[in-house]
């Protein structure tokens, strides 16, 4: 028993199931597949490894599903052969060793019932116990995603009616999930008790629209009704929308405050609050609390904007974007054979040296996770000139990992975890460090978000306890084609 615990201890640690995703649906609309492809441009920066999209005709379930962009993914030609009213999509980010094809989402099966795809945003505390008791029932996985579990539980379970294997199914799991489902005629979306990840309903000309933030509702040109509340589940079938509340115990609310911090786009609104606009008052307590004679306050690109702009303003010192960020930059790219210092860094970031030399440096960034790129980009500023550099953080000491869906490292690479302060500055070499007091955030969420939130990452509670007791066959119903290329 012992050596059970300390392998899924083991396992969750590795982050094996964690995923950051964006969920799309849309419900009743002549071009549900164009529509989603929008919805999913917008939600682009919740993942970039995978994507996929899948309609229905109301008799089938098409798919296309690949790694990478959305934009390099679909084309005109593969949109159109995802013929439906009815559409779902997904965009994902996994963690390392686990960016595979066979993890892409919107996972699909055909049961009984008939074809059901679901794209998930969350994780689940009690997958892997779940996924342990399923294998040995017999059932065989096709991914590494916690997302299959929901699958495996809907497709075993006794209930007659599709919604009702849906309650059934999402019952059983424990943890963060914002969820859309398709079935043969109906879409539904449910949110967990807790309320950790956000998702928002909205119309648009006549159909309904789910999504995990407001900026995807812009861009389509979409109404927003309102964001599902924790523990609710909408079914929506010929144009109609029910409203259930189909868990036993409903838990006191703790949305991801790091949605707002970072995770989110500063132009969503997240449970009725505008993210950019939260940051601000986030930098504006950040100055309270730690204040610094300096000549200019600049942001780290883009994740310390807002909070950059709060503080200045707070501080009555001017705000500089003496940092400018290259935003064509992916995630890897191919280094010279001679190498050049900080090349990782430069790529990304380059100093303007006639605004920086001499001056006093506020830098402000939302958080500090293992510390390496601060390091390289507080030596860049004092060698472009900078005679000081105060690094101010509008967020808590990063102090453990996410286990409700945003990708953090283990406690262990965590530098505040590790590390004082003080400790911290002089890694980095800062003249001055300061963070956000974890009071000082409870302060702002409580005035200003006016609901209940999860701050696990920053104070090592969390308010659900963490368990640490080749593709699927596709039938008939279901047409694969992310195997074919998109000339489109």
């Amino acid at each position: 028993m012992i050596a059970d615990a300390q392998r899924l201890r083991e396992e969750r640690e590795a982050d094996h199931f964690h995923d950051e995703c964006g969920v799309f649906g849309i419900h009743g609309h002549d071009e549900a597949a164009h529509i989603t492809y929008l919805g999913l441009y917008a939600l682009q920066h919740r993942g970039q490894e995978s994507c996929g999209i899948v309609a229905s005709n109301g008799r089938e379930h098409i798919a296309h599903r690949a790694m990478g962009l959305v934009a390099d993914t679909f084309g005109e030609k593969t949109l159109s052969r995802l013929k439906g009213r009815h559409s779902i999509g997904h965009v994902r980010y996994s963690t390392a060793g686990e960016s595979l094809l066979r993890n892409a989402q919107p996972i699909c099966a055909n049961t009984d019932g008939g074809p059901v795809s679901i794209a998930h945003n969350g994780n689940l505390v009690n997958a892997v116990a779940i996924r342990r008791e399923l294998e040995g029932r017999g059932a065989i996985f096709g991914s590494t995603s916690d997302s299959e579990v929901i699958l495996h539980l809907l497709a075993r379970s006794r209930e007659q009616h599709m919604e009702d294997r849906f309650i059934d199914s999402i019952s059983r799991v424990k943890g963060a999930f914002s969820l859309v489902m398709l079935s043969d005629d109906a879409m539904v979306g449910a949110r967990d008790p807790s309320g950790f990840r956000p998702l928002i309903l909205g119309r648009l000309d006549g159909a309904w629209v789910l999504a995990s933030e407001t900026c995807a509702l812009d861009l389509i040109g979409a109404t927003y009704e309102r964001d599902l509340e924790p523990g609710e589940m909408v079914v929506i079938r010929r144009g109609r929308l029910r409203s259930l509340r189909p868990f036993v115990r409903q838990a006191p609310m703790h949305f991801c405050v790091f949605e707002y911090i970072y995770f989110a786009r500063p132009d969503s609104n997240l449970m009725g609050h505008n993210v950019y606009a939260y940051r601000k008052v986030l930098g504006r307590a950040l100055a309270r609390e730690h204040p610094v004679a300096a000549d200019m306050v600049v942001p780290v690109l883009d994740s310390g904007t807002a909070a950059a702009l709060g503080y200045a303003e707070e501080e009555g010192i001017p705000y500089e974007t003496a940092l400018i960020r290259n935003h064509y930059v992916r995630r890897t790219f191919i280094e010279p054979a001679q190498s050049i210092r900080s090349f990782g860094v430069k790529v990304k970031h380059n100093p303007i040296r006639s605004f920086l030399e001499g001056k006093r440096v506020v830098l402000v960034d939302d958080s500090i996770i293992r510390g390496t790129t601060l390091v390289k980009i507080v030596a860049m500023l004092r060698t472009a000139g900078a005679r000081e550099v105060h690094v101010r953080i509008s967020a808590p000491p990063t102090v453990g990992p996410c286990h409700y869906g945003i990708d953090t490292p283990t406690k262990q690479e965590l530098i505040a975890h590790e590390h004082t302060v003080e400790e911290i500055r002089e890694i980095i070499g800062a003249d001055s460090l300061g963070y956000l007091s974890l009071e000082g955030l409870r302060k702002t969420a409580a005035s200003e978000l006016k609901t209940g939130i999860c701050d696990g990452c920053f104070s090592d509670e969390y308010p659900v306890p963490i368990d640490v007791d080749q593709d699927a066959p596709q039938l008939s119903l279901f047409r694969a084609m992310e195997d074919e290329p998109d000339p489109g």
